[in-house]
């Protein structure tokens, strides 16, 4: 924009000049000059070539002015587009899975046994992350069920729009060894922000078999992975 403020900068200098010019030629018109004809156009020869180099440096520092200016806008339009990521998977582009972005089902499985698959679909138009594991509530439970250590993954499950995300629970002792079991007929799968233990947004109630399901103190839970198979093998 500056390039565009100069140039009326240098219009008013040509102006002033030129009416410079015109008034000392009002004045000159008022009295006959006495000086030879040769001093007078010598003199009109050195006044023009003056005034024409004033000019012309005017010019050219305008120029380089505007041409400065036109180069800083545009770096400064590149650095401000740069600074805007376009990559949807981006990490300054997600946003975290919760039960307002997506789809939650609780389902027992017959193998392996005692366990039970929660799956997790991003019906949202943005990737989201799923964070650490579920956090798991049957009922009114006082407790949080322990996440599986060894199921961490190395990176973020971060689901595209339209991708499924697991996580594998083990609601009993196969050998009887859980202490005080019950059966639950409410779920509440909690979400976890950026940090441990942070809310990451609404939770989800997913329907459970109309019989209930069985759990005791052996419950717990895996971290949120991509593969069904790996969140059941453990």
């Amino acid at each position: 924009m500056r390039k565009y403020r100069a140039l009326p900068v240098a219009l008013l200098a040509a102006l002033a000049l030129t009416a410079c010019q015109d008034g000392t030629g009002t004045k000159d018109e008022g009295a006959a000059s006495s000086e030879p004809a040769s001093s007078i156009t010598a003199k009109a020869e050195e006044t023009s070539g003056a005034t024409g180099a004033k000019d012309a440096n005017s010019g050219t520092a305008t120029g380089a002015k505007g041409g400065a200016s036109g180069t800083t806008t545009e770096a400064k339009g590149g650095n401000s587009r740069a600074a805007k990521p376009t990559d949807p998977a981006d990490p300054a582009n997600r946003v975290s899975c919760n039960g307002s972005n997506t789809t939650v089902t609780a389902q027992p499985v017959a193998r392996p046994l005692n366990h039970m698959l929660i799956t997790v679909k991003n019906t949202g138009s943005k990737y989201c992350d799923l964070t650490y594991y579920p956090v798991l509530r049957f009922d009114e439970m006082q407790w949080v069920p322990r996440p599986v250590e060894d199921s961490q993954p190395q990176a973020v499950t971060t689901l595209a729009p339209g991708e499924t995300g697991y996580a594998g629970v083990l609601l009993s002792a196969a050998d009887g060894s859980g202490e005080h079991g019950r059966t639950s007929h409410k779920l509440t799968v909690g979400f976890q922000g950026r940090t441990p233990n942070s809310s990451g947004g609404p939770s989800a109630l997913p329907k459970l078999p109309a019989k209930g399901v069985y759990y005791d103190s052996s419950l717990t839970v895996t971290y949120w992975l991509r593969d069904m198979d790996e969140a059941l093998s453990y």
